[in-house]
């Protein structure tokens, strides 16, 4: 676990979009896994998951939509698709909503649809931009256990937060 913990404007997002090839660096390299973010983006991509602090997700699409599309943009295709699907459908408690569109959601269940984005394709480093802002105690806390599982199994977890206490 690597915690970002700064005040607005210290470079906390600016960051994590360098890592995941939004922005580029102005100076020196980052590599994932070996795979340089700004000449070989695609590889080093398909090795992050993000789940940004702002929602970047089509407003009108369902929750199974949107993992659906996420797990074709990186190759998953056919039965492991749809078995991926389910089970962060599962994971995060979004079976009963899988159906209704993102705009329609609460705060927390919107929260939760970025997070099973961001892991759909079972990324080596999950890099979180305030994870918990705005979600309930209880999906702060089904969060948190399903990181420290990731972690406990390999995972490399990055995020940033407000909060000392999470950090």
């Amino acid at each position: 676990f690597v915690g970002l913990l700064g005040p607005n404007g210290a470079g906390k997002s600016t960051t994590i979009h360098c890592i995941t090839g939004v922005s580029d660096p102005t100076s020196g390299a980052i590599t994932v896994f070996g795979h340089d973010v700004v000449s070989d983006y695609r590889s080093a991509r398909a090795k992050i998951g993000l789940s940004p602090q702002e929602f970047n997700i089509d407003f009108f699409s369902t929750i199974e939509d949107v993992l659906y599309y996420q797990a074709g943009f990186f190759g998953i295709v056919g039965e492991e698709r749809k078995r991926r699907v389910e089970e962060m459908l599962n994971k995060f408690e979004l079976q009963e909503h899988r159906k209704k569109k993102f705009t329609f959601l609460s705060g927390g269940l919107k929260r939760r649809t970025v997070v099973a984005k961001a892991l759909i394709q079972q990324p080596e480093i999950i890099i979180l931009d305030e994870p918990t802002a705005g979600v309930d105690v209880e999906t702060r806390q089904a969060i948190w256990k399903y990181l420290k599982e990731l972690n406990k199994e390999g995972k490399t977890v990055i995020l940033t937060s407000h909060y000392l206490e999470e950090i």
